[in-house]
Formats: C-alpha cells, structure tokens, sequence
C-alpha cells in the first residue's frame, strides 16, 4: 500500500467513526425527548445540563453579574443561579449563549482532534474545566458525584488511551456538547412554561422579547447554524 492509499484508508476510517458519532448524537436528541431514554442516557443527560448551564452563568459574570450558583439535579434537570442587573439584551446574550455556547465550545473540541497534541490539551482542558467548576459553582450533590467522574475519565483517556481512541473522545464529547440543547426540543421551540406555578420563559422566548422576532424564529435559526458549525467543524477534524 503506498502512501496516498493509506492516507486515503486513514480518512476514510475517521469518516467512519464520525459517522457513527453523528449517529449516537441523533439516538441521543431522540432518546431525550422521552422520560425513559433521559434515565437510560442518564451521564450523557447530566453532562449536557452541566454544558447548558455553565454557558448562561459565564456569560451572565462576563457581562457584570455574579454567577453564584449551579445546581443539577439527579432526573437531569438543573439550573445556574447569577445575581446583578441585566438589561434586555444582555438577558437576551445570556439566553442565546445557554443555547450555542455548549456549540461553540463542542466544536472547539471536533477541531483539536485533527492533531494529537490538540486532542489530548483539549481532554485536559475539558477535565479541568469540570473540576474546576464543580469546585466554585455546583451546589449539588449529582453535581459533585458525576462531573469529577467525567473529568477523571477525559484526563484518563488523554494520559493512557491510544491516539485513535482519544481522537474518537474528544469527537464525541464535542458532538454531544454541540447537541446538548435539544435535550429538550419542545423547551427550544415554546415561548416558556409553567414552573412552581409561575410562568418561565424559554432561552428563545427571552431572545424574542428582546430582539422582537419570535420565540421559533430563533430556535429555527439556532438549529441551522448549530448544524453548520458541527458539520464545518468535523470536516476540518477530518484533515488529519
């Protein structure tokens, strides 16, 4: 086999696995809209509320308030606690950062997978920033028993596992970031809901009361840039 043809089989084997990834994802959002395959999918479900939640309460303390608090719960559901004023747009910039923060930062993670030093500091990094927030921010006890696990397992995999292996974490942890926010679809496509009897509004129902279009507008636009950032991003971590 001479060098093109094994470069060739390399890509083809990364497309592969990314296709797999890609497909997991989908069972994921599937599996999320109902009550059973949130419990069966239970870490993954965690993970994405600690991913959600982390990007409203750093937004919110990049913007001047202070984020005091993040609480998950067992049954996946969870919420970031940040105290200080913010004006329209800026509660509109922490509602849209819940929603493509997690994307953002996800497909940071696809992308350092096209090298192998960049997928190991990205593990590091992912481990640590778990670590570290469950230290300053999560005031809950599922809080503090899954995301030290998770952050174990990225510095694990990125100190032991093989190169293909940690390429295939990082890919995967990135995609299930980046999808994160369709754990509950219904939630990105409703102006809000009741909770504790009083009414809520949604991430994109504050974007709507603040930039005026409405609620689906947003979520609409939402879902076509979080496709085109993971699909752009997985074909740049598919130069390898």
């Amino acid at each position: 086999m001479g060098i093109l043809d094994a470069e060739d089989e390399v890509k083809r084997s990364i497309q592969r696995e990314q296709s797999s990834i890609l497909a997991f994802a989908v069972l994921t959002i599937l599996a999320w809209q109902t009550q059973t395959g949130t419990m069966l999918l239970l870490p993954f479900t965690l993970l994405s509320t600690w991913w959600h939640e982390m990007a409203h309460g750093l937004t919110a303390a990049a913007l001047g308030a202070e984020f005091e608090r993040l609480v998950i719960y067992a049954n996946g559901s969870g919420y970031a606690v940040y105290s200080g004023r913010l004006w329209g747009i800026e509660q509109a910039l922490v509602a849209a950062a819940g929603l493509l923060g997690p994307t953002l930062a996800g497909c940071a993670l696809i992308i350092a997978a096209r090298s192998r030093w960049a997928t190991r500091w990205a593990l590091f990094a992912l481990g640590a920033a778990l670590l570290a927030s469950t230290i300053i921010w999560v005031r809950s006890l599922t809080g503090w028993l899954v995301l030290p696990a998770f952050a174990l397992a990225a510095f694990y995999i990125a100190l032991r596992d093989k190169a293909k292996w940690q390429r295939i974490a990082v890919e995967f942890l990135g995609v299930q970031g980046a999808v994160s926010v369709y754990q509950d679809i219904g939630y990105l496509f409703s102006p809000g809901g009741n909770v504790g009897g009083s009414t809520v509004p949604s991430d994109t129902g504050q974007i709507a009361a603040a930039l005026f279009l409405p609620y689906w507008f947003w979520g609409g636009l939402i879902t076509v840039a979080i496709v085109l950032m993971v699909w752009k991003s997985l074909r740049i971590a598919s130069r390898n």
